[in-house]
Formats: C-alpha cells, structure tokens, sequence
C-alpha cells in the first residue's frame, strides 16, 4: 500500500512538468488565447504544484508544507480568476485576485524559513519576522522608487503602490534565498528554492516591465515562467535542507535590517516630509509597531525561560536550591578552595511516620528557615531529597567546620510542629575540596559515618 501511494506521488511530481510543456508547445502552435489553455490547462498546473508540495516526504516541517501548498494555491486562485474574467461573463470580483497574490509572499516566506530551518515546534516571532521583512523591505522600496513608478503607471500612488508589491515581494524572497545558497552552498534544496523564486522574480520583472511600456500581451507564452518557478519551489519540498542554525541567524539578520529601515524613513519624513511618499509611510508605522511587538514577545519569552530555568533548581517544598543547582554548584567550586557538606537529620522519620507527611513538611520548612539564617550569603545550601540536605562553602577549612557547628546548634532546640513538640539532630559528613570527582562520595560516607556515631560533625580523611 505504501508502496503504491509512493509511485503516486511519484506520477505526479512527473506530471507538472510534463503538462507544462505540454502547454509550451500547445502555445507555441496556437496564436491566439483560448479557454482551455490558458484558463483550465494553465492553472491546473498551478493546482497541481500546490499539490506535490501538500504530499512531501514526511521528513518536512509540517508547517513549511502547509505554508508553500497554500502560498501555491492561493497564487492559482488569483490566476484562475483573473483569466476567468478574460474569457467569462459575469465576472469574478477582480480584487480577490489581488489579494490572494499579496498573500502568496508572505506564506512563501514562511514556509522558505521553516523548510530551511527544520524547526519542529513553532515560536510566535516567527510569524511576526516574516510580516516584519515583508512590510520593511516593501517600506523601502516604496521609498526609493514610488515617485518614479508613478510617472510610468497611470493612477493614484496607492494604485501605483499595490502595482509594485509583487516585484518588492520577489526582490525579499530571491535576496533571502541568494544569501542562504551562498552560505548553504552544498544544500541542494536551497539551490532549488533559489532558481524557483528567481525564475517567479524574472517573470514578475518582465510582465511589470512589459505592462509599463504597454508591450503586455495577455496569455503570452512568457507567463509560463509564473508556473515554472512554482514548480521548482514545490520540488525543493522533496530533498532535504541544510544548515538549520545558519539559516535563522539569515533571517534575524533580515529581520533586524528591516527594522532599521523602516525606522531611518520615518526619521527622514520626520526630517522632509514631501520627500517620501505618503503611503510608503503606512508599512513603515507597521513595521515599527511590530517591531516593538517582537520585543515585548522576546522579552516574555526570555523572562519564562529564566524563570522556568530558575524552578528547574528550585525545591518546591523548602524553597533552597535542588540538588540540580547543587551539583552545579559543586562542580563550578572546581579546584577552589572551599568545604562541601552532606547533612541527614536524625529522628526525622519517626516525626513523619506519627504525625504524617503534612507534620514532616511543616518540619522540613522550618529546619530550612533555621540552616539558612546561619549559612554565609557567598554559600549554598540546598534541599537534595528527604530529609537530606547540602551546602557549598567556599573559604578557608576552618570557616566550612565553623558553618558546620552553627548548623548542628540550630536544631538544639524543639520545633513546633502541628501543636506538638519535637526534637531532631543532624548528623554532617564534612570534606575538603580537592576538585576530584570523588568528592561528593567522600562527603557521603563521612556523612553516614557520622550518623552512626549518633550526630556531630565528622571530617573524610584519605
């Protein structure tokens, strides 16, 4: 069965390109456009790009092939209707043509990030990294050739403006995939994502081109170029990528420039406002706002990975350090001088076992209150499971013995517990730091010897 869906898969990854050419030649012998071919044939390719690009091999993001399969099909929506409105009446609103082509760039860009970067879980600045190149690069190139488009295209500037997106959204795209092949020059699916969107870019440039010198021809044969680059695209889907690490530090960069570039036109309209046109002002304000979005989410992302890394090493009950940020600690001492202590209170269980678990809690957290008042600040004292505790004193070896004392004198007096009185003792295995791996060893077995002399303070010798 899997089998078979494979040379499905396969027939049809063969079939785009065959009816592409099929379509050349049938253009090549037909002067004139026709409904089957330009109208049915033509977008069904499309159709059946977005297609090869939905079924890729399972070893793509899923959101990459959800991304590029939409981009293709939207871009085939907005095909269909416009050639349905050149052979058809009542037409199809003409906007929505429009529309689904300004959608195509940014889930293309989308999808090109998550395909490049093999990232299994999806981060919201994703999302907001791709608006912000899309709306920051459209900023500037509204703002460097919006007056002089408008004197070869007929209409209003915002008219003017909606008729250069397309080639903007090209220029962000093929710059972002030039860069990667560059860096991912051994990567063949970047190599593919390249000729696809400059082949798409070339077409783009040549119909701008064309329609400006009024040298279009509706349905010509260069149109096939649209198809070509999308092919190419939905095909990169089937091999595998390249540098995931390289690829997002592309599209960081691209993000921050963006930025840059949007704030620096705001500041020159601040400075001389007949000298940037108006509405490339519009993705310029976009931009920046979003841009304080994406801080504010990064901000929050960091602040709840610092968090969610500070109560990895936090015990819950007592509030000390666990014996993850113990051992860590343990192993920064290194070859410092300093004194490492391993205490196990004495009678504890029995408080747990007459007065429950709730009761030995309660005495857990006030013995923790005690230790602490009386463990140097430059020290660590840590909860490591039980009734078993640690502390990391760097310093001399008479300050660790010192500490030392000064715990075992905390618990001399009874604690309170549940309304009932209760006494309990320590017992401390103490060693000297020498940076060897054996170290917590040798503090736990002068630990447990000190419990079976009954408590006190007892120093691992070698």
């Amino acid at each position: 069965m899997v089998i078979g869906t494979e040379r499905t898969y396969r027939r049809l990854r063969f079939s785009v390109p065959a009816l592409l050419l099929l379509h050349l030649v049938f253009k090549s012998v037909t002067s004139t456009s026709t409904a089957v071919g330009d109208l049915y044939i033509y977008n069904a390719i499309a159709l059946l790009a977005a297609a090869v690009a939905y079924f890729s091999p399972p070893f793509n993001d899923q959101l990459a092939r959800l991304a590029l399969c939409a981009a293709i099909l939207l871009w085939a929506v907005g095909s269909t209707t416009t050639t349905w409105n050149s052979f058809y009446s009542p037409t199809i609103w003409p906007n929505l043509s429009d529309i689904c082509y300004v959608l195509f760039y940014p889930l293309v860009l989308l999808g090109l990030i998550r395909a490049l970067t093999a990232q299994r879980k999806f981060r919201p600045t994703e999302l907001l990294d791709v608006v912000i190149i899309t709306f920051g690069f459209s900023t500037l190139i509204a703002a460097l050739f919006l007056k002089s488009a408008m004197t070869h295209f007929v209409g209003s500037s915002t008219t003017v403006f909606f008729s250069i997106v397309y080639p903007v959204g090209d220029v962000v795209l093929l710059s972002i995939a030039v860069i990667i092949v560059l860096v991912q020059h051994r990567a063949f699916r970047s190599l593919l994502f390249l000729i696809g969107i400059a082949t798409f870019t070339a077409t783009d440039l040549l119909f701008l081109y064309k329609s400006a010198t009024s040298g279009y021809a509706f349905a010509s044969i260069t149109d096939d170029g649209w198809l070509l680059g999308l092919i190419f695209i939905a095909e990169a889907l089937w091999h595998h990528g390249g540098d995931a690490k390289i690829s997002e530090r592309i599209i960081s960069t691209s993000t921050t420039i963006a930025m840059i570039f949007s704030g620096a036109i705001l500041a020159i309209s601040a400075v001389n406002k007949s000298y940037i046109p108006s509405v490339a002002l519009v993705p310029a304000i976009v931009t920046v706002a979003l841009a304080v979005v994406r801080m504010a989410v990064a901000l929050h992302d960091a602040r709840s990975a610092s968090t969610n890394l500070e109560l990895s090493r936090i015990d819950e009950l007592t509030g000390l350090a666990n014996r993850r940020r113990f051992m860590a600690e343990i192993g920064r001492l290194a070859m410092d001088n300093g004194t490492i202590l391993l205490l196990d209170l004495n009678g504890f269980k029995v408080v747990n076992d007459t007065l429950g678990h709730s009761a030995g809690d309660e005495l857990l957290r006030q013995i923790s209150l005690r230790f602490s008042r009386v463990v140097p600040n430059h020290s660590l004292l840590a909860r490591l499971g039980g009734d078993e505790f640690g502390v990391v004193i760097p310093g001399g070896v008479r300050y660790g013995l010192e500490v030392a004392l000064a715990l075992i004198s905390t618990v001399s007096y009874p604690f309170i517990v549940s309304g009932h009185e209760v006494s309990v003792g320590v017992s401390i295995g103490r060693v000297i730091n020498d940076g060897s791996d054996e170290t917590l060893h040798r503090a736990d077995s002068a630990m447990y010897e000190a419990k079976r002399a009954g408590g006190g303070v007892v120093l691992w010798q070698p």
